[in-house]
């Protein structure tokens, strides 16, 4: 939806946050948004209606926010004025957040392109109308420690007893194979947390896990997963998730509520 392109220095754009159901523009006063060259408003589309903001185009060519990803701060700040505009219009109504940066040459032409996706907006607050995103992710329980290992190693390498080397080779491969052992345990009842967890919920997006390296996470990770859960049934997925961690002893992440990005579909 994002159109850029070469602007005069003096020119104004519509910035587009999300697309809701009889928001309360009230909610959005005092919000920074991500300029200051106006406040965060609404814009009506027949039945729905776009939260907004006008910026100053140059700040959106491809030049300019190309050079914001590359500031990590720059981007950062941008995300979280973002996500704050979104989060106060989802506060109050069914809210289809659009991605950071949509933007367009003015509030006509966004009202045009908008209503043109009417019904996929439509589809997707029916979708969402009174459910929250919730995220559940499932670790490895930790391994024991080494110590067999170590105590089979030999203590005194200049004259090792008889069969030493091979007893500690055997004990070596006992602790490997018990850590693969708690890896496929772990994978196992990821699936059961995932099948279980599932049953409650709308909708479910399983997700690629994060591995050490992304998530500086010395556990290991086997379910990344998102669900779409009505509102009212947040207090069944905690005792939920509280119950498969007990049973299944691996280690269990809830963490929510959040606005559902992950079930508004490509809009």
């Amino acid at each position: 939806m994002t159109e850029r392109g070469p602007e005069s220095v003096d020119a104004h754009a519509t910035y587009v946050f999300a697309v809701c159901w009889n928001p309360d523009p009230s909610v959005f006063v005092g919000l920074a948004g991500v300029t200051d060259v106006a406040s965060v408003t609404t814009l009506p589309l027949q039945k729905l209606t776009a939260i907004v903001q006008t910026v100053r185009a140059r700040d959106f060519t491809d030049e300019a926010w190309q050079a914001r990803l590359s500031d990590q701060r720059e981007l950062e700040r941008y995300a979280r004025a973002h996500h704050d505009v979104v989060t106060a219009a989802a506060a109050c109504c069914p809210t289809v957040p659009l991605p950071m940066a949509t933007l367009y040459h003015g509030e006509q032409r966004a009202r045009e392109a908008l209503a043109s996706e009417a019904d996929r907006f439509h589809a997707a607050l029916e979708r969402i109308a009174h459910h929250v995103e919730w995220g559940v992710k499932v670790y490895v329980p930790p391994c024991p420690p080494d110590d067999p290992v170590r105590s089979a190693a030999p203590a005194d390498r200049s004259r090792p007893a008889p069969g030493a080397g091979l007893a500690y080779l055997d004990r070596k491969r006992g602790v490997q194979e018990r850590r693969e052992r708690i890896q496929d345990e772990a994978l196992t009842a990821a699936e059961t947390v995932h099948s279980e967890v599932q049953l409650l919920a709308t909708a479910a997006r399983r997700l690629r896990p994060h591995g050490v390296q992304l998530s500086g996470d010395p556990r290991i990770q086997v379910l990344n997963a998102t669900y779409l859960v009505a509102e009212h049934r947040a207090d069944e997925l905690a005792l939920l998730t509280q119950s498969l961690q007990e049973r299944t002893g691996v280690q269990i992440e809830l963490s929510g509520p959040w606005v559902p990005y992950s079930f508004v579909g490509e809009v």
